[in-house]
């Protein structure tokens, strides 16, 4: 995808980075109170068309797996994101 075609779907890049943290960090608090979390960092860039999603937490149990989730459900979301508009 170019920015061509993101422009052409009618979403900028600002939507898609946005929308991607959202859901980044929707499945990270559902399963940590803020509390629990030491550290947190969702980084998400939307360049010519490719979407790059990196998440870290420092967090009890399972941080890998929620990080990965997170990562996904950002990824879900953008293609969401492009299949509504």
């Amino acid at each position: 995808m170019t920015a061509e075609d993101t422009a052409e779907a009618g979403v900028d890049e600002a939507e898609v980075v946005q929308t991607a943290v959202e859901a980044a960090e929707d499945v990270i608090f559902s399963r940590y109170r803020r509390t629990e979390l030491r550290d947190i960092d969702v980084a998400v860039t939307f360049e010519d068309g490719v979407l790059e999603v990196d998440v870290y937490l420092d967090a009890p149990e399972d941080s890998a797996q929620v990080a990965d989730d997170a990562a996904l459900a950002a990824r879900s979301a953008v293609d969401d994101l492009f299949s509504s508009k």
